[in-house]
């Protein structure tokens, strides 16, 4: 359903950084989720790369205002088990094609990964212009991005993947990059001592960046 992500790129246009969490303890989903929102970030990815990780979903998905999506998607199992979480959207490290015919039988979008202008042309012959740019720093970067654009207007970029408060900006400041992905706004170190206070105050400072 290539078409039904527009709602998630008009809601992370207002954001302009999508947490991206590795989260197994469910008893911290809820408070983070809600320090995160009251912070300025609804839209949350939680990766499902944790025994817990749906059960997090399904914590999160019960906080006011929270579009919460499930990351590290690779097969149509994960997107059944995304829907049937309440995810609000879905996102994959790659491309494959068979991934994208598979969403198509899935109620929710996807929001699809890609590190070459080949991943790049193929997603978009499937119907998606909204990318994942991944692992944007590995990769090569804002400059990579910033070449993109000329042959590919058609595409909007959510970098993830070494993206931090250092470069975020630079990302942030390309035409084709509508937000980015990252995980300094929840470090452990904080989830640890379940200090929700700075998670917020983290949240509100990258709600900033772009603006």
């Amino acid at each position: 359903m290539p078409q039904a992500i527009d709602f998630l790129k008009s809601a992370v246009t207002k954001t302009r950084v999508i947490p991206v969490m590795i989260l197994d303890d469910v008893s911290l989903a809820r408070p983070l989720a809600e320090a995160l929102v009251a912070g300025g970030l609804n839209v949350l990815e939680v990766t499902l790369r944790t025994p817990n990780a749906l059960d997090v979903i399904k914590e999160m998905v019960k906080v006011e205002g929270a579009i919460v999506g499930s990351g590290t998607v690779r097969d149509l199992s994960h997107m059944r088990q995304s829907e049937d979480a309440g995810c609000q959207f879905m996102v994959s490290p790659g491309a494959p094609i068979k991934l994208l015919e598979e969403a198509e039988q899935v109620s929710i979008p996807l929001l699809p990964g890609i590190g070459s202008p080949s991943e790049a042309m193929a997603a978009a012959s499937m119907g998606y212009s909204f990318l994942k740019f991944f692992p944007a720093e590995a990769m090569g970067g804002a400059k990579v991005l910033k070449a993109l654009a000329s042959p590919f207007p058609d595409l909007v970029f959510c970098p993830t993947g070494g993206v931090s408060p250092d470069n975020a900006a630079s990302y942030l400041s390309l035409p084709n990059v509508i937000c980015v992905g990252g995980s300094w706004v929840t470090p452990a170190d904080l989830l640890g001592k379940k200090d929700y206070a700075q998670i917020e105050k983290l949240a509100r400072a990258a709600s900033t960046i772009g603006f």
